[in-house]
């Protein structure tokens, strides 16, 4: 029988088309021992108690009540703060990038995606989507409702990476639709200027929203691991550039220290989490640490 560790290998899930299942072996596998919401702002009260009905989660059947009555019954919770999550994914063509790992910067955004999307989902937590390149391309309002979970998924699924992208027009664009404090989660590459991707955050992080940027890079564009002359290509813009990789590694490294720096540092002074990723981490594990250092600071 196979494992859900065994699910999560790269090569199993580039194989595996129901992202339903890369999300549900993710979060039941390895977010199990997480009894406590990693976001902030969720919590429940007792509401009142109904009768036991067959599927009711027999963890809430009220023992003390069945002692007084020999009859079962379970204990209703009304959710006091639901935080509203949205999924913002870019699509522009450097997220289809890989060097060597089996999953592209897309792919691996999509597990990470589909994982969040079910713990919120379960968690009874509203949650949409939107996909963006130089402007938002779809979007799914925020609904709690399990089918939304099947939306969402549906949605992602379909999306394909192409052409340029602008971060900051399409932020701009998403913050009049949002209505109520949410919980913005950005998956990109932020490979542009990151003036006007931080401005933008800037903006929607002073409206009252909390933000996780999730930046997702290729193994090869954190490292280079590149030799001799060797011809690298935007993928957006197309244009080539021959280059001598032990020439310009130490200044590539540099500056790809300082983009991430950049983002980094301006992340921490709004109150925005910044989480470093890169495809060669094992998503599931990297998802696990970080929603659990969230949840230790709150």
């Amino acid at each position: 029988m196979a494992t859900a560790e065994s699910y999560l290998k790269p090569e199993v899930i580039r194989n595996v088309a129901r992202l339903d299942l890369r999300a549900r072996f993710i979060v039941e596998g390895f977010l199990s021992g997480l009894h406590a919401s990693p976001f902030q702002g969720f919590s429940v009260e007792f509401s009142e108690h109904r009768r036991y009905t067959q599927g009711d989660d027999t963890r809430n059947i009220d023992w003390l009540v069945y002692a007084k009555t020999d009859r079962y019954y379970v204990k209703k919770y009304q959710a006091e703060t639901n935080i509203t999550g949205y999924l913002l994914m870019d699509l522009s063509e450097s997220m289809a990038y890989t060097y060597r790992q089996d999953l592209t910067k897309f792919d691996y955004s999509i597990c990470l995606a589909a994982a969040l999307s079910y713990l919120m989902v379960h968690q009874q937590d509203p949650v949409g989507l939107v996909t963006f390149d130089e402007k938002i391309q779809a979007s799914l309002p925020a609904r709690s409702k399990r089918s939304q979970l099947g939306n969402i998924l549906a949605l992602l699924s379909r999306a394909k990476p192409a052409g340029v992208t602008d971060v900051a027009r399409s932020l701009r664009q998403f913050a009049p639709m949002i209505r109520h404090k949410s919980l913005i989660m950005l998956f990109s590459d932020l490979l542009t200027d990151p003036d006007p991707v931080l401005d933008a955050l800037r903006m929607i992080r002073f409206a009252g929203h909390d933000i996780i940027v999730f930046h997702v890079l290729d193994e090869a564009e954190v490292n280079f691991p590149f030799d001799g002359m060797c011809e690298l290509r935007d993928p957006e813009s197309g244009q080539l550039m021959t280059v001598d990789a032990a020439g310009i590694r130490g200044d590539y490294l540099d500056a790809m220290k300082q983009l991430r720096d950049r983002y980094k540092t301006a992340c921490r002074t709004i109150g925005a989490d910044f989480v470093e990723l890169d495809t060669s981490m094992h998503f599931d594990k990297a998802l696990v640490e970080y929603l659990s250092q969230r949840k230790a600071r709150f």
